[in-house]
C-alpha cells in the first residue's frame, strides 16, 4: 500500500547522518590510536578530519530531528510519542530529549563540541585524548544506530521507526488508510516536562555529564603514555568547568523541583538525583588532589581513580535510569528500550580500561618518601577527598540496591523514608566537609606551624560559634547536628571570607576557591534552616476532615477551603476564590490576609494561583505557586480538586458507598457520617407486620456547615424482596438511599444522588513556609561565581 502523506526524505537524510557519524567516530578512533602508539602525525590528521566529519554528521542528526518534531511528523514513532499538534512551540526542545534516543543525542552533540575544541587545545595530548572521546562517541552513535546484528538489535534508531510499521500500532485498522497521517496527532509530551525548567535544564546537565569526559580522557592518556604528572596542568581547568557546569545543571533541577513539583521542597533524594549527584562529588575531590598533585606528589593513584571514577559513574548512573532497573523506585527513570545490553558494555569496557591501566601502572607512579605533616593543607585536603568518596559510596549503595537485588537475588528494600534515611547518613559527611573548607586555607603546604595556625583561624572559630549560637537561638533550633551544620556552614562562610580578606588583601585574582567555599557554606546554611525549620502552616481548621477524601491527607498539614470561605491559617487568613481554565492548566485562586484586630481577617496581603495541568492520556499534575519574601517562601500547591465544571439539571448518577458505623463520605454538597443502623418501627410508611425494616441514620454537614439528619430505610418483605425507602434534603439538593447490608463484613452500602449544578467547589491545599531560603540561592549565586573566576585564572595564568 502507498502512503502519500508520509514523509520518507527526512528519516533517510537523519539514517545517513547516523550512519556516517557513527562510521566517522570508529575512524576518527583507529586513527588517533594509531597515532599515539606510533607518533605518526599522517594518522593524527587523519582522526582530526574524521572527528570533524562525525561532528558534522552530529549536527545533521541533530538538524533533522527538530526539523521533524518541528513538522509535526507523527508517522514517526518518536515524534508520535513525545510530541502533539497542541504543544506550545516553546517545548519543542524537550520533546528532543525526553526519549532516550534523544538524550543520548544530546550527550554524544555535548561530546562532540567539547572533542573538536580540545583538538585545537590539547596540543601534544590531542591524540590520546581524542582517541578516548572518539571511543566513547562511537559507543554513544551506537544507542541510536538501530541495525541488527544476527537477532540483537543495536540501538533504536528515531528515523527508521514508523509509527504504522511499531508492534505496538502495526495491527490497527487505522494504518489501512493510506492517508492515516492526515487523521493521527501526536501521543504529547509528559506534563512534568512542560515547564520552561524543562527547556534549559537538561541540556546544561548533559553538559555537565559529557564534560566529565575531559579529565577521564586525559587521565587515560596520561597512564597510556605513562606520563603521570603532565596531563594534570592542562586537565585542571576542565576540572574545575566540569565542577560548574555539572552543578549548575543539578541546581537547576532542583530550582525546576522547587517551582515545578508538589513534593514540598527542592531535593527528594531521588535516585535519578543521586545518580546525577555522585559524579559531582567525586569530580570534586579530584580537582582537590589535582592540587595536591601539582603541588607535592604522592596521591597518583587516588587522583587516577576519582578523575576515572567521575566518567564512569556518569555511565552507572546513565544504566541505571535507563535499563528499566529503577522503574518503581524513581518517576524520572526511562523505561527499558532493550539497549540494556548495550549500556552495560559501555559501562564495563571504560571501567575495567580505567582499573586496568591503574593496576598496570600501579609500581611506575612516582612515590614521594616525605610524609605528609598532620598541619599541612594537603594532608586535609586529601582527607576531604577522601570523605567525598565515602559519602559518594554511600549514596551509590543505598540507590543500587535494585541493581543489587536483581544481580545477585537478594531482597534488600529501598529506604522507606528517601530523605530521612540520606539525611542522617550524610549529615556527617557535610559537617566533616565544612570544617574542612573553614580551616584548610589557613594552612600552608608541607607543614605549618601549629602556633601560627592557631593565630590564622581563632578569630574566625569564635566569630562562627557567635553566629551558630546566635542563629539557634534566633531560630529556635533544638536538633543538636541541625545547630552542628549551622555552626560549620558559618565557620566555611567566616573562615573563607577572613582568609579572602585577611590573608589575599582581598585581591579578586586568587579567590576563586575562597568564594565557591563561601558559596558552598551559605548553601548548607540555607539548606539547614530552610528544610530543617519549615513549617506547613495549612492545619486544617475547618469543620470536615480531610483524611476521608484520601488517606494519606493529613489534618495537620492540609486544609480544606470552600470557594468564597475565609479560614485562619498559620500567621494570614486564606480564602478560596474559585477556578478557572487557561488551556491545559485550571488555576485555582487563594487570596492571602493578614491578621487583624482580635486575630479577625485584616488587609489584603497577596494572591498564589497553583494550579492543575490537565493531561487525559498521562493523568493530571499539580503545579505549585510560591510567594518570595526576603526571609521566607511561602510555598502553595493544591492537593485534591474537583476539575470538572458543574452541570445544570436533575439528579446526577447515585454514588454508591460502603460503610461501616462512624465513617464517611464526601458528597459534592456536603460531608455525609454513619451514625448509626437501627431497627425501624415507624408505621406512617405503610409497612407490613412481617417487613423486616431497618433505618440508618445520617449526619450531614452541608458546605454551609448546617447540620442536617437523614434515616433512609431498607425495607426486607418476603425475605427476599428489598424495598428501599430513600430520605431526600431538599435546601442541599441530596437524596440517599439505603440499597444493602452485608452482614459478613459489618458494613452497609448507602446510595448518595446530587442535584446538578447545586454543589459548592472546594480545593484541598498545603502550604509551606520556607523560612531564610534565600540564603541557600544566594549561595548558590557564589558558588558558580568563584568557580568561574577560577577557570578563567587557570586557563589564563596555565
Amino acid at each position: 500500500m502507498e502512503y502519500p502523506g508520509e514523509h520518507l526524505l527526512p528519516g533517510q537524510v537523519g539514517n545517513f547522518f547516523v550512519i556516517l557519524s557513527f562510521c566517522a567516530a570508529l575512524l576518527a578512533t583507529i586513527s588517533y590510536f594509531f597515532a599515539t602508539t606510533r607518533s605518526d602525525a599522517g594518522w593524527k590528521a587523519i582522526g582530526r578530519k574524521a572527528f570533524y566529519l562525525h561532528t558534522a554528521g552530529i549536527f545533521g542528526i541533530v538538524g533533522t530531528l527538530f526539523y521533524m518534531l518541528f513538522q509535526d511528523m507523527f508517522e514517526y514513532h518518536y515524534v508520535w510519542y513525545h510530541s502533539s499538534s497542541e504543544l506550545p512551540l516553546r517545548y519543542i526542545f524537550s520533546c528532543f530529549w525526553e526519549g532516550q534516543e534523544g538524550s543520548f543525542l544530546l550527550w554524544a552533540f555535548w561530546h562532540a563540541v567539547l572533542g573538536v575544541i580540545l583538538t585545537r587545545t590539547s596540543k601534544t595530548w590531542e591524540a590520546p585524548v581524542m582517541a578516548v572521546i572518539s571511543s566513547t562517541q562511537a559507543f554513544l552513535i551506537s544507542m541510536i544506530l538501530g541495525v541488527y546484528l544476527f537477532e540483537y538489535r543495536l540501538g533504536s534508531n528515531p528515523f527508521t521507526v514508523l509509527l504504522r510499521e511499531h508492534p505496538d500500532f502495526m495491527f490497527l485498522p487505522a494504518f489501512q488508510n493510506p492517508n492515516y497521517t492526515d487523521l493521527i496527532d501526536g501521543r504529547g509530551l509528559n506534563p512534568l516536562l512542560q515547564n520552561y525548567w524543562m527547556t534549559i535544564h537538561p541540556p546544561t546537565l548533559f553538559l555537565g555529564f559529557a564534560s566529565t569526559i575531559v579529565p577521564f580522557a586525559y587521565a587515560i592518556a596520561g597512564m597510556w603514555k605513562q606520563d603521570f604528572n603532565s596531563w594534570i596542568k592542562p586537565a585542571l581547568p576542565w576540572t574545575v568547568f566540569s565542577i560548574f557546569i555539572l552543578g549548575l545543571g543539578i541546581l537547576m533541577g532542583g530550582a525546576w523541583a522547587y517551582e515545578a513539583l508538589s513534593f514540598g521542597g527542592f531535593w527528594a533524594w531521588d535516585p535519578v538525583e543521586n545518580a546525577s549527584l555522585v559524579p559531582w562529588i567525586i569530580i570534586v575531590g579530584a580537582a582537590h588532589l589535582m592540587l595536591i598533585q601539582q603541588k607535592k606528589g604522592g596521591v597518583l593513584v587516588t587522583l587516577f581513580l576519582l578523575s576515572t571514577l567521575s566518567f564512569v559513574l556518569v555511565l552507572y548512573s546513565s544504566f541505571l535510569t535507563r535499563s528499566g532497573v529503577l522503574g518503581e523506585s524513581s518517576v524520572h527513570a526511562f523505561t527499558d528500550l532493550g539497549m540494556s545490553g548495550q549500556l552495560l558494555v559501555y559501562l564495563l569496557f571504560y571501567f575495567f580500561l580505567s582499573a586496568g591501566l591503574i593496576i598496570r601502572n600501579y609500581r611506575r607512579f612516582p612515590r614521594v618518601n616525605q610524609d605528609e605533616a598532620l598541619w599541612s593543607r594537603e594532608f586535609w585536603m586529601f582527607t576531604g577527598s577522601l570523605v567525598l568518596l565515602i559519602s559518594s559510596f554511600q549514596i551509590t549503595f543505598s540507590t543500587s540496591k535494585p541493581v543489587i537485588n536483581k544481580v545477585f537475588g537478594t531482597n534488600m528494600a529501598p529506604p522507606v523514608d528517601a530523605i530521612d534515611h540520606y539525611n542522617a547518613w550524610q549529615t556527617p559527611f557535610i559537617l566533616i566537609i565544612l570544617i574542612l573548607i573553614g580551616f584548610s586555607q589557613y594552612l600552608n603546604y608541607r607543614k605549618t606551624p601549629f602556633k601560627k595556625y592557631l593565630n590564622r583561624t581563632s578569630v574566625a572559630g569564635i566569630i562562627s560559634l557567635l553566629l551558630g549560637i546566635g542563629t539557634g537561638l534566633l531560630l529556635e533550633i533544638s536538633d543538636a547536628f541541625h545547630l552542628l551544620l549551622v555552626v560549620a556552614s558559618w565557620f566555611a562562610v567566616v573562615g573563607n571570607t577572613d582568609y579572602w580578606l585577611r590573608i589575599l588583601k582581598g585581591k579578586i585574582r586568587h579567590a576563586g576557591a575562597s568564594i565557591s567555599h563561601i558559596g558552598f557554606g551559605l548553601m548548607m546554611l540555607g539548606i539547614v534552616i530552610s528544610m530543617g525549620k519549615q513549617d506547613k502552616i495549612s492545619a486544617n481548621t475547618s469543620r470536615y476532615d480531610v483524611s476521608q477524601l484520601d488517606k494519606e491527607f493529613n489534618n495537620r498539614e492540609n486544609i480544606l477551603l470552600m470557594e468564597n470561605d475565609t479560614l485562619m491559617m498559620g500567621d494570614y487568613w486564606v480564602r478560596y476564590g474559585g477556578k478557572e481554565r487557561d488551556g491545559v492548566n485550571i488555576l485555582f485562586e487563594v487570596e492571602y490576609f493578614e491578621k487583624g484586630e482580635n486575630n479577625r481577617p485584616g488587609p489584603y496581603a497577596f494572591t498564589l494561583r497553583p494550579r492543575v495541568q490537565t493531561n487525559p492520556r498521562m493523568g493530571n499534575v499539580p503545579e505549585p505557586d510560591t510567594r518570595h519574601f526576603l526571609n521566607k517562601d511561602i510555598y502553595t500547591h493544591v492537593t485534591w480538586a474537583r476539575l470538572e465544571d458543574p452541570i445544570e439539571g436533575d439528579y446526577e448518577e447515585p454514588k454508591m458507598v460502603t460503610l461501616q458505623i462512624g465513617d464517611t463520605a464526601f458528597a459534592r454538597n456536603a460531608i455525609v457520617v454513619l451514625d448509626s443502623v437501627a431497627r425501624y418501627t415507624d408505621t406512617s410508611l405503610g409497612l407490613k407486620p412481617t417487613d423486616l425494616s431497618v433505618a440508618a441514620h445520617l449526619s450531614v454537614w452541608d458546605f454551609n456547615t448546617d447540620h442536617h439528619h437523614l434515616s433512609p430505610v431498607f425495607v426486607l418483605r418476603d425475605s427476599s424482596y428489598v424495598i428501599p425507602i430513600p430520605d431526600e434534603l431538599e435546601q442541599i439538593g441530596m437524596r440517599v438511599t439505603f440499597t444493602k447490608i452485608n452482614p459478613m463484613e459489618n458494613n452497609f452500602e448507602i446510595a448518595i444522588e446530587e442535584k446538578k449544578g447545586m454543589s459548592r467547589d472546594f480545593i484541598v491545599m498545603q502550604a509551606i513556609v520556607f523560612p531564610y531560603i534565600n540564603i541557600l540561592w544566594i549561595g548558590s549565586i557564589l558558588m558558580f561565581l568563584g568557580t568561574i573566576l577560577a577557570i578563567y585564572n587557570r586557563i589564563r595564568f596555565q
